[in-house]
């Protein structure tokens, strides 16, 4: 039974942690670069991202719901990255997305105050993602388990 949930652990980690790179460094740049439309690429890439969001939060919760289960007592490296990578999805999806999305309703100008807080929230969401991305990087070479 150990093997299926180990085997299960690697396939959630590969598809989360997969879905992060491709969705955020390989699909959302081609859309920007072969749309004319920045404002369908924005969109688009946006629902990429909220339900790549969505799975990670399950993804994440079934991983750190496993982690626990296993016998040892306290919290490990992974257990706290997984924490980690949870609250910087929460953060992004329900902090920070949020507040670049009033801005861009209420119309983007260029040169506008309200582009510029759009550039700074975009660029610290971009940097968390950057982060968390790197952190489940780290997961897939080190291992999801404790060994």
């Amino acid at each position: 039974m150990q093997a299926k949930i180990a085997i299960a652990e690697r396939i959630i980690l590969t598809l989360w942690v997969g879905g992060l790179w491709m969705i955020g460094y390989l699909a959302v740049p081609l859309l920007f670069h072969q749309l004319d439309d920045t404002r369908l690429a924005g969109q688009l890439a946006g629902e990429m991202f909220r339900a790549l969001n969505w799975f990670g939060l399950a993804a994440g919760a079934l991983l750190l719901i496993s982690n626990r289960m296993q016998a040892r007592p306290g919290l490990d490296w992974r257990a706290l990255t997984l924490v980690l990578m949870l609250a910087l999805i929460l953060v992004n999806a329900f902090a920070i997305s949020p507040l670049m999305q009033e801005l861009k309703a209420g119309g983007l100008v260029a040169g506008s105050e309200a582009a510029a807080r759009f550039g700074r929230l975009h660029g610290l969401s971009s940097f968390l993602y950057l982060i968390q991305s790197l952190l489940g990087l780290g997961l897939v070479v080190f291992g999801i388990r404790r060994g």
